[in-house]
């Protein structure tokens, strides 16, 4: 006897994919249908953005945020793409021919922003200048940059790829320490602020796994290596954590992060640091910030001075370290 083809739930025809948290299988076109249906329920459910708003998506290369731009894109929106070149070697110029293959395929405006060509430093130089892990210096310049260029271009709202697995990471390693400062602001839009833009994450109804079939569906091309020195990132254990306790469990990280949503971050509502604060302006670029130099300024200012650091420098230092 042989085993038969798992078949689509909605349509009888050959599946694609299994998904055992929705217990069902899909077809390729229903696969599309779901992923779709999910990013629409979650820009519905959470006020993200109305069908005439500007949005700038950050894109890194990979399967997210390529695919979250498609997505809006296939959906009416008005999107453009901002790519951050972050000077890591081979991978950041691989990752950044995805992005402009993409781009250039469908006719979509890209903005990008090179550090070492604007801000005089790169993320490996920052790592070793400031003695701080590299994803340090990577979430701060990104951070600040997505800022930047929506405020500077008049867009309503930045979009990121962030998905499923990713906001479940997140939440897991804060609520093992607590951070309440965190969870307060862990929700799938952050209104705009004293300065700082609308930011949005539409894929969080949807897995990593979900968006690797959409992007194989779709022929959209992506980086599939993961960053060469975010290795020991702690997040990428939390995230083979929860897919422990999902192959168990189908549906325990959706269940986890989205009762959280609905329950908890209420609760937390006005808890963080930022919205009992007062905001100042920084006195050199003026963004927001609770000091007099904004924490980006300082980066550039330590960063842009040093000798430029090759990305196997961090490597070789990172593997000694493990």
């Amino acid at each position: 006897m042989t085993a038969q083809p798992s078949r689509c739930r909605s349509c009888k025809a050959p599946a694609v994919i299994d998904l055992p948290r929705h217990n069902a299988n899909f077809c390729a076109e229903h696969l599309i249908q779901l992923c779709h249906r999910q990013m629409a329920k979650a820009i519905d459910d959470y006020d993200m953005f109305g069908p005439t708003d500007r949005l700038l998506v950050a894109v890194s290369g990979g399967k997210d945020s390529l695919a979250v731009w498609e997505m809006l894109i296939d959906a009416g929106y008005q999107a453009d793409g901002l790519y951050i070149g972050l000077g890591i070697g081979e991978y950041s110029e691989d990752s950044g021919g995805y992005v402009r293959r993409f781009a250039d395929e469908r006719g979509l405006h890209l903005v990008t922003i090179d550090l070492r060509e604007d801000y005089g430093y790169d993320v490996p130089t920052a790592a070793i200048a400031t003695k701080r892990v590299p994803c340090s210096a990577c979430g701060l310049s990104k951070r600040r940059l997505f800022d930047k260029a929506a405020m500077d271009g008049g867009y309503d709202a930045v979009v990121t790829g962030h998905n499923l697995d990713d906001e479940a990471a997140v939440l897991f390693g804060n609520t093992l320490r607590w951070e309440v400062d965190y969870l307060a602001r862990q929700f799938p839009v952050l209104e705009a602020r004293d300065g700082f833009p609308k930011k949005c994450k539409p894929l969080v109804r949807l897995t990593e796994r979900e968006m690797a079939a959409y992007c194989l569906v779709r022929g959209i091309d992506y980086v599939v290596e993961e960053c060469p020195i975010a290795a020991g990132n702690r997040h990428l254990g939390y995230k083979e954590a929860l897919n422990a306790i999902e192959k168990q469990s189908p549906g325990s990280k959706s269940a986890f992060y989205l009762n959280f949503l609905s329950q908890m971050s209420p609760l937390l509502e006005g808890q963080s640091a930022a919205a009992q604060g007062e905001v100042d302006e920084c006195q050199r670029c003026g963004a927001p910030t609770t000091g007099d130099v904004c924490a980006f300024c300082r980066l550039v200012e330590k960063s842009g001075t040093h000798v430029a650091v090759p990305v196997e420098m961090v490597l070789k230092m990172r593997r000694r370290q493990h």
